[in-house]
């Protein structure tokens, strides 16, 4: 397990190779395994072998990406959004893709706070605290990254991107994704084209506190 972990990383070019489809699909029902808030299993994915889908989520963020560095704002990081505008849209060369999307969820706890938050300002504030760790993204990040050392145990290679949930919209119209379903998250796949080197971590120590 530490060697599938360590050896698992961000991929982000990939050779010109069709991934099978059931691949994907055993990928995906062992990402669901995960652990999830109550166990709604409140996620759902998008499997894009289609290329004409994959550049048309290419094209609605380059525009994006266009639109922002146009911006006066974008003035001041001119260097860094050259090089971005450049980056953005890498997944285009991806073979294929899977969108991840969270359900809507609410706990009990959630349904005790809903109509009491209105006139109760402690029950607001214990809202806040609990959205602050939303129950239905950890439950799709938990998926994702179920789903991310899966397919690198498959011998493939993807990178987690947040960035196109600036056309979050886009991406939902394009795939049709059902009303009260979010993308949060976009995962290019395919076979890798390079191995990158593996990225410094910090020293567990300085990231780890132990309480006795």
């Amino acid at each position: 397990m530490e060697k599938l972990i360590k050896g698992r990383r961000s991929i982000r070019t990939w050779q010109d190779k069709q991934v099978p489809e059931e691949l994907l699909i055993k990928a995906v029902e062992l990402a669901t395994w995960a652990p999830n808030a109550g166990n709604q299993q409140s996620w759902r994915f998008y499997i894009m072998v289609n290329r004409v889908t994959i550049n048309a989520i290419a094209d609605a963020l380059q525009s994006s990406v266009n639109e922002m560095a146009s911006w006066p704002e974008s003035a001041a990081f001119k260097s860094e959004l050259t090089g971005w505008r450049e980056r953005a849209c890498f997944f285009r060369s991806a073979p294929a893709a899977i969108a991840v999307a969270a359900g809507q969820y609410q706990s009990l706890v959630d349904k005790v706070l809903s109509p009491r938050e209105k006139f109760d300002n402690h029950a607001m504030v214990i809202r806040q605290w609990r959205n602050t760790a939303s129950s239905r993204l950890q439950t799709a990040a938990s998926a994702s990254a179920y789903l991310l050392l899966v397919l690198h145990q498959m011998g493939l290679g993807a990178v987690w991107m947040t960035g196109p949930m600036q056309i979050k919209g886009d991406i939902e119209n394009i795939l049709r994704v059902s009303p009260g379903w979010d993308i949060v998250a976009f995962i290019p796949v395919g076979y890798p084209a390079d191995k990158p080197r593996p990225g410094e971590r910090k020293p567990v120590a300085s990231v780890c506190e132990i309480i006795r």
